[in-house]
């Protein structure tokens, strides 16, 4: 169920996604947020480079295992624009890390990417409960994934 406080978050991921397309990248946004609602992180893509790893939700997962404890990352909220992708899913499961609460979905972003005419990915688009196990999940939330739609359009 989403809360106020994860529409509050997930505002700022989509700050974040704009931020990361003023700056010629995709609009991807995500942020780490505690067990007692501190913000510990946040970041945005960085895949303009061509390293295509550079994703938000990736390095919030690295940020995670160095520095925090196993019980914190487990009580954690990670907050983002877009659902993760399996390579950001996979990560997320094996740092650990807790709930997972998204703007917008995999199978949106798909539907938005064909409706643009934009080829598919390279790495198949799944659910992240295709990819980890037992995860706690919430999203999407439609005011916020059609400005995330809109994001998406003005990258294209």
């Amino acid at each position: 169920m989403i809360s106020e406080v994860d529409i509050k978050h997930l505002r700022r991921c989509v700050e974040l996604a704009k931020e990361a397309l003023e700056k010629g990248d995709e609009p991807f946004g995500s942020i780490l947020v505690s067990a007692d609602g501190e913000v510990l992180q946040e970041d945005h893509n960085h895949v303009a480079g061509g390293d295509h790893t550079q994703h938000p939700e990736f390095a919030l997962a690295r940020w995670a295992a160095n520095n925090m404890s196993p019980e914190e990352r487990s009580k954690a909220t990670v907050y983002t624009s877009g659902e993760h992708c399996p390579m950001c899913a996979a990560a997320h499961g094996w740092v650990g890390l807790g709930r997972i609460v998204y703007a917008s979905s995999s199978e949106q972003l798909v539907e938005w990417m064909n409706e643009m005419g934009v080829g598919p990915s390279p790495v198949r688009n799944l659910p992240i409960q295709e990819v980890i196990r037992d995860a706690e999940i919430d999203g999407p939330v439609p005011e916020l994934a059609a400005e995330v739609r809109e994001l998406h359009k003005k990258n294209f």
